[in-house]
This record gives C-alpha cells, structure tokens and sequence, in this order.
C-alpha cells in the first residue's frame, strides 16, 4: 500500500533528491530533514510510516539520532532504514547492532532499494 508518509533524513542534496524522486514515482508521501537533530524533531511531529536515516550527518549523526527515536515512546516503534555509503562488514555489522530495522547502502540500487522500504512497511503493518 503506497501513500504512506516518509521521512529522509539526508545531507546530501542529490541522494535526497533520487531518493525523494523514486519513493515519490511509487506513490509515497516524503518529508525531509538534512540533519539528524531535523529528523528526529520531525519524526515527533508527523509520525512517518517509515524514517530513512543517513548515517554520516552534520550534528549528531544517524545511530545517536535513533537512539533518541527509540528512547522516546511517541517515536519508539516507527522503522528506521540506515541509507549510507559505509559498506564495510564491520560497518554493517554496527550499525544493524544499533537497532535500524534495515540497511541500504548508496548508491541505492532502485529496484532493491524499494523492495527493501515495502519489505519493512509490511513488517511494521504485520502483513
């Protein structure tokens, strides 16, 4: 079911830019924050469906922005999906051990990349 709102957590003005495009071409609603305290603030105002969390950002970076999510029960339950550049196995390996409910690396590979957020869409909705 598309038309779910997301938020993009992403500094980088043409990641966000292809992944707004995309998430916007399969029927999501976005919202964006370039920053991870932006992200956090938005995520308690408007409740997402889904958070897409960079992990390199300016401020406090993604894992410590989750960790706020997860601290607060307005926030608690909504899926976080690391987007990130890190690709490393033991980079994987962290930020998974953080709590985010997925993880895709950048460049984005579309098709997966969507499958990927419908996958934990659905997980959070049950289905």
């Amino acid at each position: 079911m598309a038309n779910e709102l997301i938020l993009i957590v992403e500094d980088n003005d043409k990641n966000l830019k292809l992944v707004r495009d995309v998430l916007q071409h399969q029927g999501y609603q976005t919202i964006e924050a370039g920053t991870g305290e932006d992200g956090v603030r938005l995520a308690r105002e408007r409740h997402p469906a889904l958070v897409l969390m960079d992990i390199q950002l300016p401020g406090i970076d993604g894992i410590e922005a989750l960790g706020q999510l997860r601290a607060d029960p307005a926030t608690r339950a909504i899926p976080v999906m690391a987007v990130t550049a890190s690709v490393m196995a033991h980079d994987r390996k962290k930020v998974m051990g953080a709590g985010f409910d997925g993880y895709q690396t950048k460049p984005i590979r579309v098709r997966d990349f969507i499958e990927a957020v419908r996958e934990t869409l659905d997980r959070r909705a049950g289905a």
